[in-house]
């Protein structure tokens, strides 16, 4: 390595004393933009650290030597690299920088500056991707595009639990999530913890039908184009560092859980068996408290490191980056390691009329995920424990058989299985899983992709692509042999011997897409312009999986991972045979399309699509969909009428259009369960014999779900581009639902699958940036961005319109939204004897509501408000951003809350001390009913625990300085940049729990997200 940076430094020495011989001249000239003079643009040298200012006129001079090349910069504008030449005079014009209003739409097929782009498409760039700590960059969108609504449902590392709405749920039990395409090859799912958000360049958020048609069978949810980053033609090699150290900690909440000394009380005020019955107020005082979260939870500490390399000659550029992160949940047993390679090259013949690129990224993730979240698991879900774990118990004791006193010593699992099934022993269990399980994950993820195009014609090109998206995942699940639940889960009725287990699973799966297109873009009489394209597509995937579950280890032999300690077959039983699965899939789609765009004197626009698909997932005529666009565009800024004004853009656009729905059941790719032939199942005949039921009756007609989307919006900038924005107005419906639909019950079954009904979502959405400040050592940008969704289900296939389980808390109903809550409504505590009180649906009150007292309640998981805003400034170096996101009239069923109110178990389980509020004779005004309430079931159908989950987030800030270039001379870098930064900082919301953000309709001991503290570094040279 010295040597190299030796051979680096001569070469470099070498050009210094070239150029210290050349002949030095003086180039003058006007920097301008489409407005007139540009002042104080930066001029320099490439290569050189430092520049010249144009003066206040735009006029600049500086000195050269032959052969040098001149770079003209300013913010806002696209940066210029000209040869000196002999010329002593170069003039220039910049154009307007890429923004949110100007950048290039990407949809993976065609490419538009958006100026001409008649569609709804958002952008978000990597200034606010890259050097985030979220492991999927999925995350790192929330808050920053109108519409799109991002929740998690885990802040478990490496967990692909995120949910992803681009205006509104548009189906009742298919796919709701959008299309993801990175670099041109779309992705079987959303699992992105393999891949390294800092190596994305910008994500393109598709919206309307004028630019999701031409995905046509994919696109009824929208699409998320990827853009990784690459190199520029011409440019030298840039190598760049980012490095960071992060802490993670649990958010808090306001359960305000009880001390040892309140729950033992309130255990002999009950008088249900607890530990407290019959103790002193001396005996309980002497007893400790311990919070179970500081045991299970922890501070979870993370690297981050990337290294990425660019450059570019005449023909060929290259980027190439490495990445590795690791990162420690903040509950105990999960974790996320991930190392990433990316090799992304662009090649062109010296004529321009041949260019290629290639994308090559190789990723590995090994995640250890803790399991059974969200159950009731005493023995398996370490946040149940920690919330819900009594606190006189402690980490470090163990109460000894048949007395109260306390010793030293940890509880062994021989002892807890002893003891027997004792709930109150929870924490124990759940400290010894900690000990005896395992349970991780690895993923093997690459993404490859080869495009190549020729100019057939100054005006027509023929281009083809080839792209593959490869996945494997290895999991791994072990219970060790004399771990608690290796002994307890023993069958111990037939004299199992040995307990513990041993897990694996393969999966595999391969998804191949080919593209081919022939395009022509041609320039008549100045004015006129038209460009048009025609394409097939084909798509193949295959997918494999396998996997084993051996029951029984011998702890002697035992080793974790090795099959040394499996029991062999035993004749009189059959406890140690392994269970075996296997499955094997496949899936295609072929498609055809066009695209044309008409354009004159960039004042007005014309776009149209149509496509047509065919999936394996239908039969016969309605194999086939066609979907189709069209959309138009007034650039009214152009207009003669508008000279003068303060505008220096205003567009109106409009577009009207179809997209398909194949995933009709959310299963995936690979998922077949609409065939329309017979299904069959095995299952126990006669005899204990092998018999096979009849699962789904054929139907030859099953098809698409067809999404109808209108859009109305405009882009503007006004006041010399200070204020910036859009607004966008849409309708979308969903025709052709994939739903069961009722039939006579003689033919096996009361339903069958079939498309009926519909549901539509209305909206608003509106993004805005203004620059506060804006000069030459100071920039201030506030933005705020917002959206209303309103979901209406509009036909069902039932005679009352409405579809309910007859159990559930929500269902659905024509006129309401989605999974609709359906509840009897709390009207409080009855202060004569403390029961519960219910309003009768007439609007009487009761202690005995019926079923046929639930009303529609117009509330649902999904929001109806949703957006973000923050800030983006920067003054001599220092530099700070600020994003704030809020949700509202989002409604979820706290069940965490519920559970540390139910008084039936405190003898088991800690409790809130809301709960201390209970009604008695001598508190009869609460809103706590007695713990001896008769009726305290029914409440378990109301909404008094049904909650407006509304919040406002500080999603992140960062703060850091930009070291001055003055600073850094002398020193081999270009950049350097230090920085503090952190996520989900604080929430203001009516939620009492550890996380206002879910992606469930009730949260129940769930591993919540955490907040992020982040220092971290930036060099280039």
């Amino acid at each position: 390595m010295k040597s190299k940076f030796t051979w680096i430094f001569t070469l470099l020495l070498a050009f210094f004393i070239q150029f210290s011989f050349a002949q030095k001249r003086t180039v003058t000239g006007v920097i301008s933009d489409a407005n007139g003079a540009l002042p104080l643009t930066t001029v320099k040298v490439v290569g050189a650290q430092k520049g010249i200012e144009a003066d206040m006129d735009g006029r600049y001079a500086i000195e050269v030597n032959a052969g040098d090349k001149l770079e003209f910069s300013y913010t806002g504008y696209e940066t210029q690299i000209i040869p000196v030449g002999s010329q002593n005079t170069i003039n220039v014009t910049l154009k307007a920088a890429v923004t949110t209003l100007t950048d290039v739409v990407v949809d993976s097929y065609r490419a538009q500056a958006k100026p001409k782009s008649a569609n709804a498409v958002a952008v978000v760039t990597s200034k606010t991707i890259e050097g985030r700590p979220n492991a999927s960059f999925v995350q790192t969108l929330q808050g920053q595009i109108p519409g799109l609504s991002i929740s998690s449902g885990s802040g478990q590392p490496g967990s692909n639990n995120t949910t992803v709405i681009l205006r509104g749920a548009g189906s009742i039990n298919g796919n709701i999530e959008p299309l993801y395409v990175i670099d041109g090859v779309p992705q079987n799912s959303d699992n992105f913890r393999s891949i390294n958000p800092g190596d994305i360049e910008s994500v393109s958020v598709l919206k309307d039908a004028g630019a999701t048609a031409i995905y046509g069978n994919r696109g009824a949810n929208g699409v998320i184009v990827v853009k990784t980053k690459r190199a520029s033609y011409d440019s030298s090699l840039n190598i760049k560092y980012i490095g960071q150290t992060g802490f993670s900690e649990m958010q808090s909440n306001r359960y305000h859980l009880m001390n040892s000394q309140q729950l033992l009380t309130l255990q002999r005020t009950y008088d249900s068996g607890g530990r407290g019955v019959g103790k002193s107020d001396d005996e309980i005082a002497a007893y400790r408290t311990y919070r179970w979260t500081d045991y299970f939870y922890r501070t979870g500490v993370s690297h981050n490191h990337q290294l990425s390399l660019s450059a570019g000659s005449k023909n060929l550029t290259s980027y190439t980056s490495l990445g590795f992160n690791d990162t420690e949940g903040i509950l105990k047993g999960s974790d996320l390691k991930r190392f990433n390679f990316r090799s992304n090259l662009s090649g062109k013949s010296n004529d321009d009329k041949f260019n290629y690129s290639t994308v090559f990224t190789a990723n590995f993730s090994r995640s250890n995920l803790v399991s059974s979240l969200g159950t009731g698991g005493v023995n398996q879900n370490y946040v149940l424990g920690a919330i819900q774990a009594v606190p006189y118990l402690y980490p470090e004791y163990v109460a000894n058989p048949g007395t109260d006193n306390l010793t030293r010593g940890y509880p062994g699992s021989q002892w807890l299985f002893e003891k027997g099934a004792n709930l109150e022993y929870t924490p124990w269990y759940l400290q010894d899983k900690l000990n005896g399980f395992k349970n991780f994950s690895e993923e093997v993820k690459g993404i490859g992709q080869l495009q190549a195009s020729y100019k057939i014609t100054p005006d027509l090109v023929a281009a083809t692509q080839f792209g593959i998206d490869y996945t494997q995942i290895n999991s791994y699940n072990r219970t060790a042999p004399d771990s608690f639940n290796g002994l307890y889960f023993r069958n111990t009725d037939e004299n199992q011997e040995f307990g513990g287990s041993m897990s694996e699973s393969f999966s595999r799966s391969v998804a191949m897409t080919t593209t081919t297109s022939l395009s022509y873009s041609k320039t008549f009489a100045e004015k006129h312009s038209i460009d048009a394209g025609i394409y097939t597509e084909y798509l193949r995937a295959n997918g494999k999986s396998f996997g084993y579950t051996q029951n029984g280890l011998d702890p002697i032999f035992y080793a974790d991972g090795a099959t040394n300690g499996w029991i062999p077959y035993q004749s009189s039983n059959n406890f140690y045979v392994p269970d075996a699965s296997a499955s094997k899939s496949k899936a295609g789609l072929f498609s055809y399309f066009a695209t044309a765009d008409y354009d004159y004197d960039s004042k007005y626009g014309l776009s149209g699509t149509v496509r047509r698909d065919a999936s394996y997932r239908f039969a016969g005529d309605y194999r086939w969909g066609t979907f189709w666009s069209i959309s138009g565009r007034w650039n009214i800024d152009r207009e003669k009428f508008m000279e003068g004004s303060k505008f220096t853009m205003l567009k109106l656009r409009a577009s009207y259009g179809t997209t398909g729905n194949q995933d009709v059941l959310s299963t995936g790719v690979f998922g077949a369960g609409t065939l329309p032939r017979p299904q069959y199942g095995i299952s126990s005949g006669y005899n204990n014999g092998i018999g096979y039921n009849l699962t789904q009756l054929p139907k030859d007609d099953l098809r698409w779900e067809i999404v109808t989307q209108t859009n109305i919006g405009t882009d503007f900038e006004v006041f010399n581009k200070k204020l910036r924005g859009t607004i966008d107005v849409y309708k979308k419906v969903t025709s052709d639902l994939f739903q069961p639909v009722q039939i006579s019950a003689v033919n096996g079954t009361s339903s069958i699958y079939a498309n009926f009904g519909s549901l539509s979502n209305k909206g608003v959405e509106l993004k805005l940036d203004y620059d506060v400040i804006s000069t030459k050592d100071a920039r201030l940008t506030v933005n705020f961005n917002g959206s209303y969704n309103k979901n209406k289900i509009i036909d069902l296939p039932s005679v009352t319109g409405t579809n309910w389980d007859g159990s559930s808390l929500n269902g659905l109903r024509e006129g309401g939204p989605l999974y609709e809550y359906y509840v009897t409504r709390y009207a409080g505590v009855n202060p004569a004897n403390g029961n519960l009180l219910f309003y009768k649906k007439d609007g009487t009150i009761t202690e005995n509501p019926l079923q046929s007292d639930r009303v529609w309640t117009n509330k649902s998981l999904y929001p109806k408000y949703q957006g973000g805003f923050g800030l983006d400034g920067e003054y001599k170096g220092i530099f700070a951003t600020a994003m704030f996101t809020y949700v509202l009239k989002s409604y979820r069923f706290d069940q965490d809350y519920s559970s540390l109110m139910d008084p039936t178990d405190l003898d088991l389980f800690n409790k809130s001390q809301d709960l201390l509020n209970y009604w008695t004779p001598d508190n009869r005004v609460t809103d706590v009913p007695a713990l001896y309430a008769t009726n305290a079931s029914l409440g378990n159908f109301s909404d008094r625990f049904l909650v407006d989950a509304s919040y406002v987030r500080l999603r992140y800030i960062t703060v850091g300085y930009n070291f001055k270039k003055t600073l850094l001379e002398g020193t081999p870098f270009s950049t350097v940049r230090v920085y503090g930064q952190a996520e989900n900082l604080a929430t203001w919301s009516k939620w009492r729990g550890f996380d206002a953000e879910s992606n469930r309709a009730g949260d129940f001991a769930q591993y919540p997200t955490p907040k992020i503290f982040t220092f971290g570094l930036e060099v280039q040279f």
